[in-house]
């Protein structure tokens, strides 16, 4: 099982659409839904993005940050569809996830445990909580 969490908190998931790989995408047919590695390239989606509902970028360790990166460049080619975070990702991660352009993070229910909702919930105002911005004053 997996758990879903937004700025409210946890939620069940209730996307029952499934994933297609990026590697196993067709040549002539878009996927609803297609599920990012790390270690993708997501230039390759940027013909299909307006037919793509969600896309979900895998965080195969808390350490590996390249989901931010890969959220950042699917939103800055026009993504404007669901954009979910999956696995590894910690609760004081979860505003660099939102400010990447995440819209909700799925962790497994091991992790939920772990780091309850009001870890997370700690840090859903996440657009009060930049360092980047009081520097700037």
């Amino acid at each position: 099982m997996s758990v879903i969490i937004t700025d409210s908190g946890f939620a069940a998931d209730t996307w029952d659409r499934g994933f297609t790989d990026l590697a196993d995408l067709p040549a002539n047919d878009t996927p609803c839904c297609v599920d990012v590695p790390s270690s993708a390239d997501p230039a390759g989606l940027a013909n299909r993005m307006a037919e793509i509902e969600m896309i979900r970028v895998d965080f195969p360790s808390s350490a590996d940050g390249r989901g931010f990166t890969i959220a950042r460049r699917l939103r800055l080619m026009g993504f404007t569809g669901r954009l979910r975070a999956r696995g590894h990702v910690l609760a004081d991660q979860y505003a660099m996830a939102r400010r990447s352009g995440f819209d909700e993070v799925e962790i497994d229910d091991a992790l939920a445990a772990r780091q309850p909702e009001d870890q997370w919930l700690a840090r859903a105002d996440w657009k009060a909580h930049n360092y980047q911005a009081r520097l700037r004053g």
